[in-house]
């Protein structure tokens, strides 16, 4: 245990915030971390609810699960589920739970240990395979998408997931250059075929973020889950949802939005058949990190934080 804790580096972003928004003081109901990761927002939990209430976290990476099962070992109310959170319905029927009645968190994106994590092929600072996997066993990783992707399909998964505005040039130079093994040969490949711009994020940035996403289906898989958590919860459940970039934003933004409204009825319906309101939304804009925080842990600067109720 000794080796994960000297390489696994955790720092858990609006731990109190996320948290807090959920009422967890001395509740004996039950909770969902959908993203344990280190296990920070699970611990701070676990600390503050009742030896009755009940903990259940997802987790598909094993470095992460290794990590906090050590962390959380003295918490008997806990139960660590190694599965995606987007199997989050099944595993919750196989526990007997038909209802989360505290609360659940979402902590989306990369952590911290896996983008720096040289073998793990996150971060286009460190030389390695190009992998980018949360789940290291599925098959696709970075390697078959930089490398046998179409050049059309690359320029789309650059352009819609990264924003990159360079993101024909990035693609033809790729397809032109392959087979490209390695983070660094990409990271490399990327700033030679892009203008030479001044800017406080390396150029390489958006497009290893779009090719993370592409490979972990990361954005489908939060839009189709958080449908299915919001159906989960029970009258008066909280959910927190903690996003890092636009592209998550915009989706917790919209579907929180939707659920709290009148109707989501389609516009041609004579008649509601939607069941009406089923959220009320805590806070209308995204709370964001303290300054405090972002000095510590400047990549909290891109952090929003959305909550909602649920009424009905």
């Amino acid at each position: 245990m000794a080796d994960i804790k000297q390489k696994f580096t955790h720092y858990t972003v609006m731990k109190k915030e996320t948290v807090d928004a959920l009422n967890p003081d001395g509740s004996d109901k039950i909770f969902v971390d959908c993203t344990l990761g280190g296990g920070g927002h699970s611990e701070e939990i676990l600390k503050r609810i009742s030896p009755k209430g009940k903990l259940v976290s997802f987790e598909i990476d094993d470095d992460a699960i290794e990590f906090a099962q050590n962390r959380l070992k003295d918490y008997k109310n806990l139960t660590i589920v190694k599965a995606s959170y987007t199997t989050i319905k099944e595993n919750l029927e196989k526990l007997g739970i038909e209802k989360i009645t505290g609360g659940v968190i979402f902590d989306l994106g990369a952590s911290y240990h896996q983008l720096t994590s040289g073998p793990r092929g996150f971060s286009f600072m460190k030389e390695a395979h190009l992998d980018m996997r949360f789940n290291q066993n599925q098959e696709l990783t970075a390697y078959e998408i930089v490398n046998k992707y179409s050049e059309k399909r690359l320029v789309e998964i650059f352009s819609n997931y990264g924003q990159e505005r360079f993101s024909k040039r990035i693609a033809r130079a790729i397809v032109q250059n392959r087979p490209i093994a390695t983070t660094t040969e990409l990271a490399d490949l990327i700033k030679k075929s892009t203008p030479n711009i001044k800017s406080k994020i390396h150029p390489a940035t958006r497009v290893f973020q779009a090719i993370r996403i592409e490979v972990n289906n990361e954005l489908l898989n939060f839009e189709n889950t958080l449908l299915q958590v919001i159906k989960l919860m029970d009258v008066d459940a909280i959910i927190s949802v903690l996003t890092f970039h636009s592209l998550e934003d915009r989706l917790a933004k919209q579907t929180l939005k939707l659920w709290a409204s009148s109707c989501r009825c389609n516009k041609e319906n004579l008649i509601c058949t939607c069941g009406g309101k089923m959220l009320e939304l805590v806070n209308k804009k995204p709370i964001l990190a303290s300054e405090d925080e972002v000095k510590t842990n400047p990549p909290s600067r891109s952090a929003k934080l959305r909550i909602a109720k649920k009424i009905k």
